[in-house]
């Protein structure tokens, strides 16, 4: 289904309007004389969320889900003519079940909310209100291991000291004697002569993916998140469902995905595979994965945009990862992304000041999929792990710039002096923050859907070290993305490149601005370009 939405990005340019109101809001304006075509499928831009970090509603220091309800409007509005929102349509929940930790990675009841965060009817209602914007709900899900605390485990423990070795919970947990023990993996103490493996932590026991009661369990849980709305998941940590048995791992995920489809044919599916590029490609045969080799400073976007690496460099690496996705996928949704929540914060390594983290987002955003956004990520937040090796420092409260009570989560340690970008309440009016340039890069991908969805065609600039682009073909109609990482403006004969004839300017992002005439085009150091 196609949903047809007037969003027109000016030919020439995006001009902006300041209005005055009770809240002074900078808007893009949009130029209805350009209709816009959103597609209502799974090629959305996504937006991270540790909600215990993002907004609180009660004034108890801690996000809740009220608190991202009331901030809803930041993201989408629901009118694309506003020109005011972010442009969002997905949203990824870090863990929102009830757990004893703070970041809610170690789960003790799958099918709750934690307290921390609210209520089961605080949960339905943010999803109702995110469907009603046109925004798609996804939540964090984590199997291969759950807390200590869960019932299933408390049960299996007490079962054994009984010597209750009947008891079906003992098969929901890997659990070995001492000769037992495989190479490679961590144990614990369990009970009587039992060892309970738990890779992670001592405090995260791994889950039986081979016992049937627990996949039935798992079905169970699916039915559960499908009947209040989420519209899919992001798996945590899928390559240690079986530690170190890459196969064993794809059939279960081959049978997580079928079981997902029974109940909603339309689930949206990414996991996590932290490895290289070689080692992800198989596990997009089951449904979207990370593409890590995009994100942190020594990926790809941020070598580019801070001109360490050619823009033809990173086109070929465009080209040549899809293509090897494509040996195990047809018509994959790539996820590229520059950090998140177990990653030090992008705006540590590519400076908003002389627009290198503009030229990031441009990057990553006009290119292939679905792209996921770090909370914060649009005004330049900051945090790292630091000498005190804590992830809580990249987690920190979002910084509004209003009267918000949230509080750092525990175990926080980074200097707020360092946040030197501003709040959302410093960019919003300001035409040329890091905000603004997000919002526009966001509008003119979801006016442009063949960047997301389209057949790649590489071309290569010779000669040219910091400009470079690709072609996108999707439906017949073909978009050109070009870049220049440089910092002085460059005039390029498109006709000695390819045969393709452009004619119209879609949109430009950046430092500077950028002009076509004829096959000529001038694009102005540190800014991107749309043209077809």
């Amino acid at each position: 289904m196609i949903r047809k939405l007037w969003i027109g990005i000016s030919l020439l340019a995006l001009s902006f309007l300041l209005f005055s109101c009770t809240k002074p809001e900078y808007v893009i304006e949009v130029d209805e004389q350009l209709e816009a075509h959103i597609l209502d499928d799974q090629f959305r831009t996504y937006y991270e969320i540790f909600v215990g970090s993002f907004s609180d509603s009660n004034k108890d220091g801690l996000g809740d889900l009220k608190g991202m309800t009331n901030r809803l409007d930041y993201l989408n509005d629901g009118d694309p003519n506003s020109g005011k929102s972010l442009g969002i349509d997905g949203i990824w929940l870090m863990p929102i079940m009830e757990s004893p930790s703070y970041h809610k990675y170690d789960v003790a009841d799958y099918m709750s909310i934690d307290k921390d965060y609210g209520t089961l009817e605080d949960f339905e209602n943010f999803v109702d209100e995110a469907d009603s914007r046109g925004i798609n709900v996804i939540i964090d899900l984590v199997l291969n291991h759950t807390s200590m605390y869960h019932t299933w485990f408390k049960q299996a423990k007490t079962a054994i000291n009984a010597g209750d070795l009947t008891n079906p919970y003992i098969e929901y947990y890997s659990l070995v004697k001492e000769d037992g023990k495989e190479p490679g993996k961590t144990y614990y103490p369990f009970a009587q002569d039992y060892f309970y493996e738990a890779n992670f932590s001592q405090t995260m026991p791994e889950l039986n993916m081979d016992s049937l009661l627990v996949k039935a369990e798992i079905i169970d849980i699916l039915q559960f998140w499908f009947d209040l709305g989420v519209s899919g998941f992001r798996l945590d940590a899928i390559k240690y469902v079986y530690l170190n048995d890459t196969q064993k791992n794809l059939d279960f995920w081959s049978w997580f995905i079928e079981e997902c489809v029974k109940i909603n044919p339309d689930a949206y599916i990414v996991g996590e595979v932290w490895s290289g590029d070689a080692l992800i490609a198989p596990y997009y045969a089951n449904f979207s994965n990370f593409d890590f080799g995009m994100s942190q400073l020594e990926g790809a976007v941020a070598s580019t945009a801070n001109a360490a690496d050619a823009v033809n460099n990173y086109v070929s690496y465009l080209n040549n990862y899809r293509n090897m996705i494509d040996d195990y996928s047809e018509n994959p949704n790539l996820t590229p992304f520059i950090s998140n929540h177990d990653m030090n914060r992008s705006a540590g390594y590519l400076n908003v000041s002389d627009y290198r983290m503009h030229m990031a987002a441009n990057l990553y955003i006009w290119s292939y999929g679905t792209p996921f956004l770090y909370y914060g990520e649009e005004i330049g937040m900051k945090g790292s792990r630091g000498t005190e090796s804590t992830d809580a420092n990249r987690r920190l409260k979002m910084l509004w710039g209003d009267k918000d009570t949230v509080i750092d989560p525990v175990g926080s340690t980074y200097d707020i002096e360092k946040q030197t970008n501003g709040t959302v309440k410093d960019q919003i009016n300001d035409p040329n923050s890091l905000f603004n340039h997000y919002k526009k890069v966001i509008m003119i991908r979801n006016a442009n859907p063949e960047i997301a969805r389209g057949t790649y065609t590489s071309l290569t600039f010779t000669g040219y070290f910091t400009f470079g682009g690709f072609l996108s073909t999707y439906q017949e109609s073909t978009v050109g993305i070009f870049h220049n990482t440089g910092e002085t403006a460059i005039t390029i004969d498109l006709s000695l490149y390819t045969d393709y004839t452009f004619t119209i300017l879609r949109g430009f992002a950046g430092k500077g601005v950028a002009s076509l005439s004829n096959q000529f085009l001038t694009i102005d150091g540190l800014t991107s370009v749309v043209i077809k």
